[in-house]
């Protein structure tokens, strides 16, 4: 079932894909932890993130004890290919041992230090400088780091206003972004986001943000448009946007290179092109959010390579550290970082900045993931295995519940509608993707549900064998599904 956006399973579904004797860890038996393990977490103590209360209340979280590779265990000993890499962020997997042995080194070295004041550690100056020279869209002179995206989101909106309020242009402060995009859901990067469900009761979105048409050609394209034609009047559209707001009032636009968690929304043919010439016409900053597109996601080293974004800021997380370790970054072009040093100058300080900003052990996971993805040519190998996936999940796209499947490089989605029209949704109520997730858990597999859309994000270290696996366990899981909605459809005409 789904409440608000938040994907179930009842307990009373049981998983068994693999027998405990194949689990261990390095101290001991799993079997010998799950003995002393209560028998139940109904009910616990954690206000769970994007999740109902009577979810905590009523049923058994699944806790994941281990993972190994692209699979994680649960405390039952079930196994499962997690093809949603955690939260669209563990690249390498979930056992990468030279970023455990990372982790390990700094922290017996110098397990914290801060930044502020001119201080720092050798990780984060390190780490700075790969960033900088790994990200070659256009070029970047600064770094600033965070904790999270969302944190990267919200710094990049004060470095903004602090830099046309540098340039005495007080009213330049507004940011565009798009419908169904996600930025983060720290209140600034909640404001951003493009989504509904994150502005109810929390009094957003906030009144310096905008939200333009998501460039959805599937759903949205009129009769006989072309992409091309599509991506015209999309742009025709932020600019009437930007007049009827007054270019004087518009700081900057933020967008995904491809729309993540609001449903795997690659852009159509020439938008980024056509949108970037509207924001130089009216001296509008471009805002990069790469934090799921990039280290290697959409088969380019980050989403601006591929769209020819020239960004001049940058907000990067998840992948940074293959979620090892929390950590986030900006990247900040030389045109902004040069206004913003010489404010910092004049008032006697840059007052920004987090406790953990720059942490050592962070960092230094950060640095070894960024090397593992140029060492093993990791865009190289989801370039090699893009067609594969796509390929093997778009095969489904005849399924009479299917409107679309979409995706590229490492990121898909498919989408339920009725007589293949993006205007006839299934109910919401029939909860078709979450009964798909279901299906896919009973058979070893995670994936992420929402409303009547499946998303895909697997570790870009799987391998041919395991998309062979997750294409099968699709297939299965929408069959299953398929006569589900044969079901309903029955039950309809009586």
């Amino acid at each position: 079932m789904e409440v608000n956006g938040a994907t179930t399973i009842a307990e009373s579904e049981p998983i068994k894909s693999v027998a405990n004797s194949n689990l261990s860890n390095g101290t001991g038996t799993l079997q010998k932890h799950l003995a002393q393990a209560p028998l139940s977490y109904k009910g616990h103590s954690v206000l769970a993130p994007f999740t109902a209360g009577w979810q905590i209340t009523d049923l058994e979280p699944l806790v994941i004890e281990k993972s190994e590779g692209c699979y994680v265990y649960d405390i039952h000993g079930n196994k499962y290919l997690d093809t949603l890499s955690g939260l669209w962020c563990t690249a390498l997997g979930g056992s990468e041992p030279r970023l455990i042995a990372a982790a390990t080194a700094q922290l017996n070295t110098l397990p914290f230090y801060h930044s502020f004041w001119n201080h720092a550690c050798r990780a984060s100056l390190d780490l700075s400088k790969e960033l900088l020279e790994t990200f070659t869209a256009r070029k970047m002179a600064k770094v600033f780091f965070s904790n999270s995206g969302s944190e990267a989101n919200d710094t990049i909106v004060k470095l903004v206003w602090l830099y046309n309020n540098a340039l005495g242009r007080p009213n330049k402060k507004k940011f565009i972004a798009l419908e169904k995009s996600y930025h983060g859901s720290t209140w600034i990067a909640a404001a951003l986001t493009g989504v509904p469900t994150l502005h109810k009761q929390f009094d957003l979105p906030a009144p310096f943000v905008l939200h333009a048409d998501c460039p959805h050609y599937w759903r949205h394209h009129l009769p006989g448009e072309t992409e091309e034609e599509f991506a015209t009047r999309m742009a025709n559209n932020m600019e009437k946007l930007i007049l009827k707001e007054g270019p004087e009032t518009i700081a900057a636009f933020i967008v995904e290179p491809v729309i993540g968690s609001g449903g795997v929304i690659p852009p159509p043919t020439t938008y980024f092109d056509k949108i970037q010439a509207v924001l130089k016409k009216y001296d509008i900053l471009l805002v990069a959010d790469e934090v799921i597109c990039g280290f290697g996601r959409l088969g380019e080293m980050f989403g601006s390579d591929k769209y020819n974004l020239k960004p001049d800021l940058v907000a990067m997380a998840k992948a940074l550290s293959s979620a090892y370790v929390p950590i986030g970054a900006v990247l900040v072009c030389p045109e902004v970082s040069e206004v913003i040093f010489a404010e910092t100058n004049r008032l006697g300080s840059f007052f920004h900045g987090f406790t953990c900003s720059g942490h050592p052990v962070a960092c230094a996971v950060a640095l070894e993931a960024v090397r593992i993805y140029k060492e093993r040519n990791i865009v190289e190998r989801v370039k090699r295995l893009e067609p594969k996936l796509q390929n093997g999940i778009k095969a489904y796209s005849d399924s009479p519940i299917v409107g679309e499947i979409r995706g590229t490089g490492f990121i898909m989605c498919a989408e339920f509608v009725d007589n293949k029209s993006p205007n006839e949704p299934f109910p919401i109520e029939w909860g078709l993707a979450p009964y798909f997730g279901a299906q896919c858990r009973k058979h070893g597999m995670i994936v992420r549900a929402l409303g009547n859309a499946v998303m895909l994000c697997p570790p870009l270290i799987i391998s041919e064998g395991e998309l062979d696996e997750l294409i099968s366990i699709f297939g299965k899981a929408l069959k299953a599904t398929e006569e589900r909605v044969k079901e309903f459809k029955s039950q309809q005409k009586k």
